[in-house]
This record gives C-alpha cells, structure tokens and sequence, in this order.
C-alpha cells in the first residue's frame, strides 16, 4: 500500500467517520478505522457495530492496500501536522504504516484489514431520494425531541414514513412530542415506517453541510438496516425494533385559547427566565390574557425559586380565547423555539393540565406538543 493525500483532506475525512468509532468494546478492532484504497480514492471507515460511517477523499494511489489503525491516536496526529501532503506507505505483510508529512514522519502500528467487521450492504427494499435542505430541515425540527435513555428503547428513535412524496418524522420522550411533515424528491410506491436511532439522524445532519444532490435513503427488506447515501459519504445504521407509540391520538384537536406571538420574542423572555428556574425546577409559567378594546392581548413569562427570587417579562401576544395559566419545562420550550428560529408561531392550549400545542403561524408542516406542569399559582 502507498499512496499520498493532503492532509486537510485526510484530517476533514477522520473527522467524518471519527464519531462512529466505538468507545468501550468488547471487539477491539471498532476503535480502530478503517483505510482502503479504492481506484483513485482512499476509503476510510469506522463502525461500533450500531452504526457504520464511511467516507471517500481524493487521494494518489501508487499501490493497493488496507489495514486498521487505532482511530484516537491516528487522528490527533493528523490533526497536528501542517497542511502539507502526506506519504502513507505499508510494506507488503506489515502490520504497521508509516506516515510522512513536510518534516514529520511516524509509524503506527495496526490491525489487519481482514478482521475489520464488515460495513452491512443495503440492496434490496425500499429507496426514497430527499433534498438536503428538506432533510436537514426535518431532523433540526424533531431529533430533539427524541428519548436519551435506554428505559424504552423505541423512544431514543425518530419514527420515519415514507408514504407517496411525502417524508414524516416523529420523536417523543414522555413528555413531548414534535412531528414534521416534508416532500421527498420522488416518490415511493409502498408506505414504510420504521424507527431510526436519533443519533444516527445527527451524524447525518452533521453532514448535510456542503451536500448539494438529493441524499439517497435505503432500507432493506428485513426492515433491520438503514443506509443513507451522501456526495462523499455513507451511513448505515441498524433501525430500532418496536411499535412507535400512536402519535396521532396524542395530539389534542381543539383549544380553548390561541395565541400569536413572535418567535424571538418568546424565545429572549424564556431564556431570561430559565435563569431563574434552574433552581426552581426548571419552571417557566406563562400567563396569557387578551388585550383591553383595541390593545394587544399580553403573554406573561416568569419565574421563581424560593430562595433565589423571581422575574417576570411581558412580551405582545394576538389572543384568541380565554385567558389562562400554564407551565412547562423552560428546556422544553427553548428546544423548539431555537429551532424555529424567526417569524410567529401559536401556542395553543385549554387547561392548566392539558398539554400546550405549538405550530408556526401559517404553516401545517409541524407541531410540537409539550405536557404542562403542575404548579401553584
């Protein structure tokens, strides 16, 4: 094996595959990465048996070749050399590369190519194509919301459809739920669902950065692997088994009050809040009232802790409806509204201890509901 790449490549290509490298394994081998050559390209892979990045950079291939390296200590040594072009070289039965950059040269020792787990083949199934600005989009808006511990499974997954054009997102922790409503490029012919870890849907919004073709979806007939197929790039996951809970039913049909208000508006007063409710667990009440004659009705964010104090902001709010009084998990609240980012949205609600509904103003494409918390007024 020989062959010579520049390092910002290189560097740019460890980093892609780096999080898939495994932390605490019984297989040592999955905290190595993967090189190959393949043609006029060098091939660089890690896997932690869940999930498989692989990646592709430019490179001058003298000879053919592959072996495994230890992935922390190849790649902060990469990370440290100049940007220069780096010499990479494997004798034939070696199990050590040596590497050679502007004035710096090493000599890692590794595992042979062989014992690398094989990175799983997605063929047949189903395929659906989605633009990346759609993607990164749908992902930005829901993986949030997904579970972070392993009490139900299913629950640390994003549930998926492909149904005709159409692409929807699911996640739900047991005390919110945000789904998200997108085209695909193409449509499909069959309507699949299945649930795909949300931190596989992370590594894929990592990426989505300088992606300009369509990203290419492949599930496989088992419904046990996902692949997702980028310009440079791939990742395959293994897909959650389970039944995803019926989200439909947990979004409530009417309320009894609406109301309009600026995304970043509510988003300031919520921070500003937040500080206040770290130490009154994590609290923030929202009063929200409609405006005398002409005027504005009025949403009122506050909170307190006993032994810290209080804060209260008032921010301009449409109202529709009665005037009520509500609480939630500060998080919960500037989770969705950093995602929301710009524009209105509208909180909807009924009760005190019903959950609270937003959406953007305007748009039917998404919606996140949020449980209330139980507190004294």
């Amino acid at each position: 094996m020989r062959l010579s790449c520049l390092q910002e490549n290189l560097n740019r290509g460890l980093s892609v595959v780096g999080r898939a490298v495994a932390t605490r394994s019984t297989l040592p081998i999955t905290n190595n990465v993967l090189l190959a050559t393949e043609g006029s390209r060098l091939k660089l892979a890690a896997t932690n048996l869940e999930i498989a990045i692989t990646c592709w950079i430019g490179a001058m291939v003298e000879d053919e070749g592959a072996i495994t390296l230890p992935a922390r200590l190849f790649t902060e040594f990469v990370n440290a050399l100049p940007n220069d072009k780096v010499d990479m070289v494997m004798s034939p039965g070696s199990r050590s590369l040596q590497l050679k950059c502007a004035r710096y040269e090493a000599r890692i020792s590794g595992i042979e190519a062989d014992d690398f787990p094989p990175i799983p083949q997605v063929t047949a199934g189903i395929t659906a194509s989605v633009e990346p600005a759609a993607l990164r989009e749908a992902i930005s808006h829901v993986v949030f919301a997904a579970a972070t511990e392993d009490t139900r499974p299913v629950l640390t997954g994003v549930h998926t459809e492909f149904e005709g054009n159409r692409l929807t997102l699911a996640a739900a922790d047991g005390f919110r739920l945000a789904v998200h409503h997108n085209s695909l490029a193409k449509p499909v012919s069959d309507k699949v669902g299945v649930i795909i870890p949300a931190r596989t849907y992370n590594e894929v919004n990592r990426l989505l950065g300088d992606q300009e073709e369509p990203i290419e979806i492949a599930i496989n007939t088992q419904r046990s692997q996902v692949l997702f197929k980028l310009k440079n790039a791939e990742i395959v996951s293994q897909i959650i088994q389970g039944t995803f809970p019926n989200y439909s039913q947990l979004i409530p049909q009417i309320s009894t009050t609406r109301a309009a208000v600026d995304i970043g508006e509510f988003l300031k007063a919520t921070k500003t809040a937040s500080i206040f409710a770290r130490d009154g667990s994590g609290i923030v009440r929202l009063q929200i009232v409609q405006g005398q004659d002409s005027a504005p009705g009025r949403m009122t964010v506050s909170a307190r802790a006993e032994e810290i104090g209080d804060n209260m902001g008032d921010i301009d709010a449409m109202v529709d409806g009665e005037a009520v009084k509500i609480a939630f998990n500060g998080k919960y609240l500037t989770d969705v509204l950093g995602v929301l980012q710009e524009g209105q949205m509208v909180l909807e609600a009924t009760t005190s201890s019903s959950p609270g509904v937003i959406r953007p103003l305007g748009s039917q494409n998404y919606v996140y509901v949020v449980m209330p918390m139980f507190v004294q007024w």
